[in-house]
């Protein structure tokens, strides 16, 4: 599945002059002092010419529209953004609805413009880095990677209801990190993609140490050599016997036993 509208390209596919990703603007006075949920996704989607069900279907999965939601890896409010990510996207208050449900369908747009509209592969990365994307050449082979990708296209396909609930609009502090001086698109990406990096690699640090990365890099690789050894034995072994038939099969004394000649 892909999306059409991201970098303002319409359902023509004809390129408009909006941008998916647009740096130093602040997110403040797009919406009255107060909106539901449903007018901060729908003021999101417009900017960022992002779905909205796309963008309803990732609130839903990462926090059930949890403003407050919290994970153990430390990922915050409704669209659960990690503290780094949210920084380099401009979000001061990621506990903020407005100023969280705007980073990140920014993030989200990113990753669609980054993976040419591909949905699958734009969500693997909001779930588990671009790197880990690039790495496996597609989803990753992580369980919790694959089940999300599974089900938020599944929500966005049979539609979610956002709660019936409205907050304050804050978000006069929102566009702090982008401040004047901005380096452009690009700039913005790699450094949300350092941010995924450094996190990563945290995590890595803490589960095995380089001893471990080693032991584990040549237990790979012999098992890759013992599992071409085992193939190519394979082959030997069909080409000696096709080798014995033939033998056999014209021998003078098979002929004479099956009666061939």
């Amino acid at each position: 599945m892909r999306v059409n509208a991201i970098q303002g390209i319409d359902g023509t596919g004809a390129q408009g002059n909006a941008q998916a990703v647009d740096t130093g603007e602040d997110f403040s006075s797009y919406l009255p002092a107060t909106a539901s949920l449903d007018q901060i996704f729908e003021e999101a989607s417009r900017t960022y010419h992002v779905p909205k069900d796309l963008i309803k279907a990732i609130a839903k999965a990462e926090s059930d529209f949890n403003p407050n939601a919290t994970s153990g890896a430390g990922a915050q409010g409704i669209m659960q953004l990690m503290p780094a990510t949210a920084r380099e996207l401009g979000v001061t208050d990621a506990y903020d609805p407005y100023q969280n449900i705007m980073g990140g369908t920014k993030y989200i747009s990113q990753m669609l413009a980054k993976y040419d509209g591909n949905v699958t592969l734009a969500l693997a990365a909001y779930n588990a880095g671009s790197n880990n994307v690039a790495k496996y050449g597609g989803v990753p082979p992580f369980k919790e990677t694959q089940n999300y990708v599974v089900k938020v296209t599944q929500y966005m396909n049979e539609g979610v209801n956002a709660p019936d609930a409205s907050y304050a609009v804050n978000a006069s502090g929102a566009s702090q990190a982008q401040a004047a001086g901005s380096t452009g698109q690009n700039t913005m990406a790699a450094s949300v993609e350092e941010a995924e990096d450094n996190y990563f690699h945290d995590i890595l640090e803490q589960l095995f140490s380089y001893e471990d990365y080693l032991r584990f890099i040549d237990l790979y690789t012999k098992m890759q050599e013992a599992e071409e050894d085992k193939k190519n034995d394979e082959k030997e072994q069909k080409s000696d016997s096709y080798l014995a038939y033939q033998g056999f099969k014209y021998s003078p004394i098979s002929i004479n036993l099956t009666g061939l000649s």
